[in-house]
């Protein structure tokens, strides 16, 4: 169930991340389908890949975050991709190290993304042939959607406005520091995991080994047989580049944009964009009968009858107390009478009681 609630975030994630044009909604999807790869790895008992994802992601998806910063504070405050373009020359540190974390989470070696993916991708392929081939298909996804990303933002010609092309610049020192930090981590990181077949001795499981032990003895080991390890990966990478190519092919010359607000799309395109239509089916299904039943619970339960009784008793309270109020005339006359009443009625009282 976990590994299947993985693969779906996956896929439907990395779908939606390729019809997206705002570079920031790109990465926040890729963020969400690169999670599904933890939850995979986690249902199909690799542990440890899922975690070593965790740590690799953080790196690649950390730079690739700062660096859309740096492009939007390039262009100011642009965020539509279709409205950048040939921005390579004119920040070079901020494309080259995006670049590198796009090659990193597309799962190229030696990129640190592609020793913590292709691990999870390896025991999926042991616990199930089918899950292993849509896997595959969501790192080729992934591969797309971020090389899209690379092409329309740094390559081809500047699309925005002549002002905003006159203040294109690198960002300053204080910004591109960290991604040339990032950017090395992004390279080097996935060194602590490398697998018996490349020849490592991965550091990172070894550490790990006795907080999975007891979890790990209920899982078969991932295949002995190097060779189809080797195969495995190899799949993974030709996979990768494939996706890498289709973009080039689609974007690279930044002659095909995406489609502009208010133009026909396709079906699956119109889908995707609008994120599944979750957004919506969530508002209606959750939030509007939530929204319904406060609403309900506010103008009865709580004006009625919570502050109906307070109120209700206070008004009780201030209407005696105005009944009470007319025997205090202030008359002695009045006050006389009613003691004589009071007293021939309780003689009265005392007379028939006898």
């Amino acid at each position: 169930l976990i590994a299947g609630v993985g693969l779906a975030t996956i896929l439907l994630a990395a779908i939606i991340a390729v019809a997206q044009t705002d570079i920031k909604k790109v990465l926040a999807y890729s963020t969400v389908s690169q999670l599904g790869y933890m939850f995979l790895g986690l249902g199909v008992g690799a542990y440890t890949g899922a975690f070593f994802h965790v740590i690799t992601h953080a790196f690649f998806k950390a730079l690739l975050f700062l660096c859309a910063g740096s492009v939007i504070h390039a262009v100011s405050g642009e965020q539509d991709m279709r409205n950048m373009g040939g921005l390579r020359k004119k920040l070079p540190v901020t494309f080259w190290t995006m670049l590198i974390g796009a090659i990193a989470i597309s799962g190229i070696p030696p990129f640190s993304g592609f020793f913590s993916k292709d691990e999870i991708l390896a025991h999926v392929y042991e616990q199930s042939k089918t899950m292993y081939i849509f896997g595959l298909l969501g790192a080729m996804f992934t591969a797309f959607y971020m090389f899209r990303l690379i092409y329309l933002t740094f390559y081809g010609k500047f699309r925005g406005t002549s002002e905003q092309e006159h203040h294109l610049h690198e960002s300053p020192s204080l910004m591109t520091v960290p991604l040339i930090f990032l950017a090395i981590l992004s390279m080097v990181g996935g060194l602590i995991g490398v697998p018996e077949a490349l020849g490592g001795h991965h550091w990172l499981e070894h550490y790990l080994s006795p907080l999975f032990e007891v979890m790990v003895a209920q899982i078969p080991p991932v295949h002995a047989n190097q060779t189809t390890e080797l195969v495995l990966m190899c799949a993974s990478v030709g996979g990768a580049l494939l996706a890498i190519i289709w973009a080039f092919t689609k974007y690279g010359k930044g002659s095909n944009l995406p489609v502009a607000e208010g133009e026909d799309r396709t079906p699956v395109n119109t889908i995707a964009y609008h994120k599944f239509y979750i957004d919506e089916l969530y508002d209606l299904i959750i939030r509007k009968p939530l929204d319904a039943v406060s609403k309900f619970f506010y103008k009865v339960v709580d004006l009625k009858v919570i502050d109906g009784l307070v109120n209700g008793l206070g008004k009780v309270s201030i209407e005696s107390s105005k009944g009470l109020r007319l025997l205090q005339t202030g008359n002695v006359g009045f006050y006389i009478f009613v003691m004589v009443i009071g007293i021939i009625a309780m003689m009265a009282y005392s007379l028939f009681r006898i």
